[in-house]
């Protein structure tokens, strides 16, 4: 354990997070996705399992460290519902909730058709499979910057 870091925040999870950079995404998905296959293609190669938590639990952890990029309109992004692509799901309005209060402000994620959702996540950074069941509960995040002096 280490001291004002989240607990689900493992050393795997971390060493993602930390190698990513500027503009790389992180595709954070549910139970149901693909995410083996998927993360397969990605930059890191690597699937990264959170099971026995929510979306909601680990966006909050992930959130907790991850600056979101603020220099495009669309940095956050969900899966649509397939045929109902204006719906937003329980799990994607409780998502919706941590992101906003993460950034201090209502951000609404850009919805993304189901197959270009799964080809934007196979150019991600690495994809992060939550154990939660629910389906469309699949995002994606784009880091964004730091900014601060050296020293």
């Amino acid at each position: 354990m280490l001291k004002n870091l989240d607990p689900v925040l493992s050393a795997d999870l971390l060493w993602t997070l930390a190698a990513m950079g500027h503009g790389d995404d992180l595709a954070l998905v549910d139970a149901n996705h693909p995410a083996e296959t998927i993360a397969s293609a990605t930059t890191s190669g690597r699937l990264i399992r959170l099971p026995g938590l929510t979306m909601e639990r680990a966006a909050r952890a992930i959130l907790s460290v991850l600056p979101i990029d603020d220099f495009e309109p669309e940095p956050v992004r969900r899966m649509q519902v397939v045929g109902d692509p204006a719906a937003i799901p329980a799990v994607q309005q409780a998502v919706q909730r941590e992101l906003d209060k993460a950034l201090g402000k209502a951000s609404p994620a850009a919805g993304i058709e189901r197959f270009a959702f799964y080809e934007a996540a196979r150019r991600a950074f690495a994809v992060m499979q939550v154990g939660d069941p629910r389906p469309y509960g699949c995002f994606l995040l784009r880091k964004g910057v730091i900014a601060g002096e050296p020293g």
